[in-house]
């Protein structure tokens, strides 16, 4: 498949799109035992491709009083139901929905000010000094560390750009090179990138509102000074020309979930890093030649580089002909203390370097703290890091639990079972026969060294979320290049388009158990089209099911809550993205109620539950971007002068803008109940 096919292909609506279309391309080799393969011998390739493993899983998750029409309506569910609200109708048009009886009230929007001194944003007159100060475009991760009841602060990842809408005049960039883009609108782009901290609080009305003048408040961006620690910091494949040390770097990217520690501090995951990457040596194709680079395979399994942006043209760091280590300094879980602005951000990479969908934290019994992460690309791998030490209850200790510990790559057994493999230098394959000549090797080529032990492939790993009962669900979003020689019991469908949700029950409850069992929650798509292969509680709705799960949260009474990220792909299904009510255990385990829509071309993200569940913090990102080709009426894509939506101001020379949505219960109360 060529690049330059997809880019200019009509099936695209932006940059991002056609990127990760062209990321489809699976860059792992070790693709000889599928969670698709697992999966097939657990229960039978036949009975997988004649439509039998849906009624075997059904069966298994929901009982045989599960096997009926799937997909009718649930007229008498919500008596039933852990989720007490009336369900919303699915749909897809220009504004958010909400069920009955909540408020989603607009907290931030991209451009807004963080800082008392700025004025209000005009996108006429945008700077990268400028933009330094306001909240980021297209929030990502949304946190909450409380001060005191009523008061807190947010932390918000800001994951790209989209600069179709969010520059005037200008257009899609990736189908003409660039031509465009100038040093000016990268420096605005790198500045809006990273994350935003800013203090919040709730005032008598039940509303929270943006403490501009507080001293938490702080930007991070592609330039923030950071530091390096861990098995890797100081190494020489580590070291660039602008540090020598390989103890310093500026900046991160492509921050797209993160999480909150026990300690209280933010983590932020960088996940599709190779695409900042840049090279002017091209092959035939016009795709990256690394035929004379010391680190070709390293940077042929991560897909570096990608070329999604043009700040190579004008930052040597981001051109690997000219700084060929840099992008080993991207990859990694980021550590920002937010009760401190002055602090330095600390790249961890004993947590291993890969494109991190999130991380997630618990504790387990033993005081050690314990990390799940996903690499989102087709066919990679699910991961937990288990610290060395426990948690003492003194934060600047326990600041330093991510520096040590070991970090495991999951393998799916057929019989249900799974076990962590640890990767570490010296132990079975990681070797240096095998080119790994220390700890630090491992951690920089994670992805290698987890194909050396045999990991299972997956379906886009994307959110990961453990439970104090040892439960783990992880969102496996799609994966539309699987074969029907590559299904397995933990991946179940060919050209999975849908994605499905995994329940991992770690032995004896204890997060830090190296052993568990598995198994499928629901797999997602249309129930009423049986080539689908979908399997839901029967007791799902219309409006219930959905399509490729991406980050997903615990309320504080245990109950799952899933977003949803169909890309381009929306036109499927015809729903917008949104948020959904998943039931995970008991009669209704598998079923699922719509509690929030995203205006059309928006992404859900976040979603974060704080306040004693009385608050509810959701992110939309990329309003009117998305498969805006598919939206009835307007059918074309979006641009700053003509988007699909001008969510959430609908003024007219205003383009969308991503925002963070407050989600409360109307006349009070927690969420659900």
């Amino acid at each position: 498949m060529k690049r330059d096919d997809i880019i200019s292909s009509d099936d695209y609506g932006n940059k991002a799109e056609a990127f990760e279309a062209f990321d489809d391309i699976p860059t792992n080799p070790n693709l000889g035992n599928t969670i698709g393969d697992v999966i097939n011998r657990r229960y039978g390739r036949r009975d997988v491709m004649r439509g039998a493993l849906a009624v075997s899983a059904t069966t298994a998750l929901f009982g045989t009083s599960a096997i009926v029409a799937p997909g009718r309506a649930a007229a008498a569910t919500a008596a039933d139901s852990r989720y007490v609200f009336e369900e919303l109708p699915w749909g897809n048009d220009v504004n958010h929905h909400i069920a009955d009886g909540y408020n989603a009230d607009i907290l931030i929007r991209w451009g807004d000010p963080i800082f008392p001194d700025m004025a209000e944003f005009d996108p006429q007159r945008q700077s990268a000094e400028d933009q330094a100060r306001r909240f980021g475009y297209n929030n990502d991760y949304v946190g909450f560390v409380e001060l005191e009841p009523g008061r807190g602060i947010l932390c918000v990842n800001h994951e790209y750009t989209n600069e179709e809408v969010m520059f005037p005049g200008l257009g899609r960039q990736d189908r003409d090179g660039f031509q465009g883009m100038t040093e000016e609108l990268v420096n605005i782009e790198m500045a809006a990138h990273g994350g935003s901290v800013f203090e919040i609080v709730k005032g008598d009305d039940g509303k929270w509102s943006v403490v501009l003048d507080s001293e938490y408040n702080r930007r991070i961006t592609a330039d923030t000074p950071m530091t390096i620690d861990g098995p890797a910091a100081g190494h020489a494949r580590m070291m660039t020309g602008a540090d020598p040390t390989g103890l310093a770097v500026n900046g991160t990217i492509n921050n797209c979930a993160g999480g909150i520690t026990p300690w209280g501090t933010y983590l932020m995951a960088e996940e599709n890093f190779h695409g900042y990457f840049w090279t002017d040596t091209v092959d035939g194709d016009g795709d990256p030649d690394l035929s004379a680079q010391a680190e070709a395979e390293s940077m042929g399994r991560y897909g570096v580089p990608g070329r999604w942006y043009a700040w190579g043209r004008y930052h040597d760091r981001f051109n690997i002909d000219v700084e060929p280590n840099e992008s080993n300094r991207f990859g990694w879980i980021v550590e920002v203390d937010p009760m401190d602005p002055t602090s330095t951000p600390v790249k961890h990479t004993a947590l291993g370097r890969f494109r991190h969908e999130g991380a997630e934290s618990t504790i387990a019994p033993s005081g050690q703290v314990v990390i799940y992460t996903g690499d989102d690309n087709r066919f990679d791998y699910v991961y937990k890091f288990v610290s060395a030490g426990t948690v003492s209850g003194d934060k600047a200790q326990d600041m330093q639990l991510l520096s040590e510990g070991t970090l495991y790559v999951a393998r799916y057994n057929d019989d249900g079972s799974y076990e962590w493999m640890p990767l570490v230098h010296g132990e079975g394959p990681l070797t240096a026969e095998n080119g790994f000549d220390s700890q630090a090797d491992v951690m920089i080529d994670t992805r290698l060294a987890a194909d050396l032990l045999g990991a299972t492939p997956m379906d886009r790993p994307e959110d990961i979320e453990p439970r104090g009962d040892g439960a783990v669900f992880v969102m496996l979003t799609n994966n539309s290049r699987r074969t029907p020689e590559q299904v397995d019991a933990v991946n179940p469908r060919p050209e999975s388009n849908f994605g499905h949700i995994l329940q991992m029950n770690e032995a004896g409850g204890d997060h830090a158990a190296t052993t568990g069992t598995w198994d499928i929650l629901v797999q997602c798509g249309d129930p009423n089209i049986a080539e689908v292969g979908a399997v839901w509680n029967p007791e799902t709705s219309e409006s219930g099911w959905f399509g490729s799960p991406d980050n997903c949260a615990l309320d504080d009474i245990g109950r799952l809550w899933i977003s949803t990220d169909q890309g381009s792909g929306w036109g499927r299904t015809g729903k917008s993205d949104g948020l959904y009510a998943l039931e995970t255990e008991g009669e209704l385990r598998g079923h699922s109620k719509l509690f929030f829509r995203c205006p059309v071309g928006g992404e859900l993200c976040g979603p974060y539950f704080a306040d004693n569940s009385e608050t509810l913090f959701l992110a939309v990102q990329h309003p009117g971007t998305d498969g805006t080709n598919d939206f009835v009426g307007f059918e074309r894509d979006s641009t700053f002068e003509d988007p699909a939506t001008r969510w959430p101001d609908f003024a007219e020379g205003m383009p969308p803008r991503p925002s963070v949505v407050v989600v409360t219960k109307q006349g009070g109360g927690q969420i659900g109940v």
